[in-house]
């Protein structure tokens, strides 16, 4: 089976596009850097594939950032999937969770933001939490914002992360019947199937009677934005006291990245480079 890959495809005969995305070493590089419990590692998994399939849809450079936060044991959800089809993820809980999104998050809101850079406006949408699952919230999110007809499927287990997106486009169609259909027979899927059929495969398998516009595979991985140079920039911009304060108690200032968690650490001498030498452009900002 292909795995970590991201599908495009359209439907020549009618206005329908679609997506469809495995993940799988890059889920499992996601699931080592934290231990999860299922059911967050479930509804995360589901939002690695949501994020891929959305950004499918979109034309951007930069990141799309998907966000549930909510006021239940789990008060952040964040997939995070780039242009260059990198992702990672995180989840803030507290005690032992269990149940489904609703008992996990209660009340909450969701979240998509796209970051283009310094150059670029970044947008923003934040929604109430709305739907019993990840897909129901997507799902209802793009048909609200984009005013498109969307059908989604997400399933994860700890070894793959799937997901598969119709999206009915503006125009006009001699085939009334064609939305219907499409639908119908992705709603056959079994979850199993979703999860262990390759993306080639499950295309054929769902519409072979139908002339399909398949793009090229976007292989997908895991990578992390941290850096020791970002790490540096982001304590010099916290400022001279509040650094060699930390530095005094601690005797060194360490920060862990919460999305791969690799820890970097700053010694004395780090800390006089640090804010004797000018400040690099590349200061990360705030996500969520």
């Amino acid at each position: 089976m292909d795995k970590d890959q991201l599908q495009r495809f359209i439907f020549d005969d009618f206005p329908i596009r679609g997506g469809v995305v495995h993940l799988n070493a890059a889920w499992e590089a996601v699931q080592a850097r934290h231990e999860y419990p299922e059911p967050i590692r479930q509804l995360l998994g589901e939002m690695l594939a949501a994020s891929a399939l959305l950004a499918s849809t979109i034309k951007y450079r930069g990141v799309l950032t998907m966000q549930i936060q909510g006021s239940g044991p789990v008060t952040l959800l964040v997939a995070e999937y780039t242009h260059e089809h990198s992702l990672r993820a995180i989840a803030h809980w507290q005690g032992t969770p269990a149940g489904g999104l609703r008992q996990l998050v209660g009340d909450g809101k969701f979240v998509i933001t796209i970051d283009q850079g310094d150059q670029q406006r970044r947008y923003q949408s934040i929604v109430p939490l709305a739907g019993e699952s990840v897909t129901e919230v997507l799902r209802n999110y793009l048909r609200q914002s984009e005013q498109l007809d969307t059908e989604l499927w997400l399933v994860a287990d700890t070894a793959c992360a799937a997901g598969l997106l119709l999206q009915k486009m503006p125009g006009d169609s001699s085939d009334v019947d064609a939305w219907g259909r499409v639908t119908q027979l992705a709603a056959t899927l079994a979850t199993d199937e979703l999860l262990a059929i390759d993306n080639m495969t499950l295309l054929r398998r769902l519409y072979h009677e139908e002339n399909l516009r398949i793009f090229d595979t976007q292989p997908v991985s895991f990578r992390c934005k941290c850096s020791r140079d970002r790490v540096r920039n982001m304590l010099r911009a916290l400022g001279t006291e509040e650094v060699n304060d930390v530095l005094t108690k601690e005797g060194v200032v360490s920060v862990r990245c919460e999305f791969c968690n690799q820890r970097y650490d700053f010694d004395g001498v780090d800390v006089e480079q640090m804010f004797a030498a000018p400040l690099s452009p590349d200061v990360p900002r705030t996500r969520h």
